[in-house]
């Protein structure tokens, strides 16, 4: 090979490794399937114009399948004779996680356009970002880089071990934080998307109303009054998480974490070391701060152990594995 032809590939190469979102790319589909982000985009609109919880539990599939095992849709799988016990029904996940439908929405619309070209793993984060672009009326808009592949193993004790409950201290979540690559800070920012969605009663009540805690009094009335006193699987009805603006994509959370008004124990932990403390009142009152951390955020978060090369596969079907 001729010196400056070697050269000029090393240069390409670290020049990609460089890059920012490597291995992902963005706009990693524009000669694959041009259309792709587009198709996904138009889905997502009409869902979350339908129902804004739509948005809502894409944004939280996204966590919750990033953290385990990687941003790799190993969240979809469903049950099969040889894994009959997928992630989906571990206790994080079964039965408050949603949104699964709507990923299949997308996943056959872009099947119809580009047969057995985009993953699932990219579809849900995708989803994530046009939900976060939605119901904030436009004010969250960030590239999502893509190329990740699709899992092909989901067990329902994984999510146990890295998804934190909402009863856990502060620590507890740092940690669950930092095992992923994840800082301080992204923790504190991505506990904003907690300003939109809905609870079940069972996820608060024991720890946050049923003993003493640090609940405003009158938050807590008014929950005691949508919540049994003792939810169970027959009876767990859902709140909102943000009562002031339970639709919207915005900093409300933290104003309702210095004001008592939120609903878990890892929501009011936030206020229990200087440091994050200090970021919840930055993110109150700073006009645009918390959005801007949050589009960085969620890169990073959607970029956790991605899949690629001969590591996974591009799912047919988002439910299931290929088989060969």
């Amino acid at each position: 090979m001729p010196i400056f032809v070697g050269f000029t590939l090393l240069l390409l190469a670290v020049a990609c490794q460089a890059s920012p979102y490597y291995p992902l790319q963005i706009g990693y589909y524009h000669d694959k399937c041009p259309q792709a982000e587009a198709i996904a985009k138009a889905v997502i609109e009409k869902a979350i114009c339908k129902n804004p919880g739509n948005g809502a539990a894409v944004i939280r599939m996204l966590f919750h399948d990033c953290f385990v095992e990687g941003c790799d849709a190993s969240v979809l799988l469903d049950p099969t004779p040889f894994s009959p016990t997928p992630e989906k029904l571990s206790a994080p996940n079964n039965p408050s996680l949603r949104g699964f439908e709507l990923i299949d929405a997308i996943k056959d619309a872009l099947e119809a356009a580009c047969p057995g070209v985009v993953s699932c793993a990219d579809i849900i984060a995708f989803a994530a970002r046009d939900a976060s672009y939605f119901l904030s009326g436009g004010k969250v808009y960030f590239d999502m880089p893509a190329g990740r592949l699709d899992g092909t193993f989901s067990n329902a004790s994984e999510p146990i071990k890295f998804l934190v409950p909402p009863t856990s201290n502060l620590s507890a979540l740092v940690d669950s934080f930092v095992v992923k690559g994840m800082s301080v800070e992204d923790l504190v920012i991505l506990s904003g998307a907690h300003t939109i969605g809905r609870s079940l009663c069972s996820s608060f009540f024991p720890d946050r109303l049923a003993v003493p805690s640090d609940i405003d009094a009158g938050f807590a009335a008014l929950l005691r009054s949508q919540c049994p006193a003792n939810p169970t699987d027959s009876d767990d009805p859902t709140v909102v998480q943000d009562v002031v603006t339970p639709n919207e994509l915005d900093n409300q959370y933290y104003k309702n974490v210095l004001s008592r008004t939120v609903l878990f124990t890892s929501d009011a932990a936030l206020m229990t070391s200087p440091e994050t403390a200090k970021m919840v009142v930055d993110n109150a009152n700073i006009p645009g701060w918390w959005e801007e951390r949050y589009k960085t955020a969620m890169v990073k978060m959607a970029s956790i152990e991605v899949k690629t090369g001969q590591q996974g596969q591009i799912r047919r079907n988002c439910r299931a594995i290929n088989h060969y």
